[in-house]
């Protein structure tokens, strides 16, 4: 997560230019302030998909960001962004907006002011929170997902799905008897489980030179059910990379936009040399919190058979 304190807006755009290019799929990293990129974007009005992951306004270290603006300054800044990544998606496309609880309300109310609808607002959940005492410890961040028209945007569960508690805890033969997707459910808001925590120590998805990195598999999760392959997906805050990382593994054309320049260097090198460590490491995996154990049905059935 990356940016700079917010200055005017440019005037010429025209020659813009990506910092780094790749094909096979397309793939795109413009440096520079998220607004002015957005607005001299030639994809305007094409875009599938975008994931925001903004700076938060906690005083962090990133790149050249001042990440302490005035809280009014802050706010205005926000508003300028999404309204620039509203501008450029396609009338099918989501955005989803990863941010803590303190902006979470305001962004919500600027989206469907701008007349954005709201399909889901989901929680990323992790166990290490940072230790205080003065409050409860924070261990969530707010995962908000909108749309521009609720009847014709992509939305693909199937390659999402997860084992259902009703299946890996109770092993109750009636969600084995379905049709289709036996024992599986599509994923409820609140998301944990492993590979879901934050990305710190020695995880080995962690790039050294960045802050609040999110873990591939939440990306994953997005890319996938909210676009199809060969779609394009946007980041307007690259910092480590992983929207673009994770939509080359899943073949998606994407386009990051990074203000520093070492900072996209960086995300650059993971993004193509690197690669996607945990590609459908989560995906149909079960995140029940009881350990297994077999239901009446379950006997019966075994009796029966």
């Amino acid at each position: 997560m990356t940016g700079s304190r917010p200055t005017s807006l440019f005037g010429n755009t025209s020659l813009l230019e990506p910092s780094h290019v790749e094909g096979d799929p397309d793939t795109r990293l413009y440096t520079g302030d998220c607004r002015q990129v957005l607005r001299a974007l030639p994809d305007a009005g094409s875009v599938d998909l975008i994931f925001a992951d903004p700076p938060f306004n906690w005083d962090v270290k990133y790149g050249d960001w001042d990440d302490d603006l005035p809280r009014e300054e802050y706010e205005s800044f926000t508003k300028e962004w999404l309204d620039a990544c509203i501008d450029v998606l396609a009338p099918h496309g989501s955005m989803w907006v990863n941010i803590p609880d303190d902006s979470a309300a305001e962004i919500v109310m600027h989206l469907k002011h701008r007349g954005m609808s709201m399909v889901n607002w989901c929680i990323w959940h992790f166990r290490f929170g940072q230790c205080r005492q003065g409050a409860f410890i924070t261990s969530k961040v707010h995962a908000l997902y909108f749309c521009k028209d609720p009847s014709n945007r992509t939305w693909n569960p199937d390659p999402i799905l997860e084992q259902s508690d009703r299946a890996s805890i109770y092993g109750d033969p009636r969600t084995m008897a379905k049709e289709t997707n036996k024992g599986m459910r599509v994923p409820m808001d609140v998301w944990y489980g492993k590979y879901w925590g934050r990305i710190q120590g020695n995880n080995k998805e962690r790039r050294h030179s960045h802050r609040n990195q999110l873990p591939e598999v939440y990306l994953e999760r997005v890319i996938l059910s909210c676009s199809n392959e060969g779609d394009l997906v946007l980041d307007p805050f690259t910092g480590s990379g992983t929207t673009c990382t994770v939509s080359r593994a899943t073949g998606r054309r994407s386009i990051g936009i990074e203000f520093s320049d070492a900072i996209a260097d960086s995300a650059w090198d993971r993004i193509i040399n690197v690669g996607m460590i945990r590609k459908d490491a989560a995906r149909g995996t079960s995140s029940a919190i009881a350990p297994p154990r077999r239901s009446r049905r379950a006997d019966e059935a075994a009796s029966d058979a």
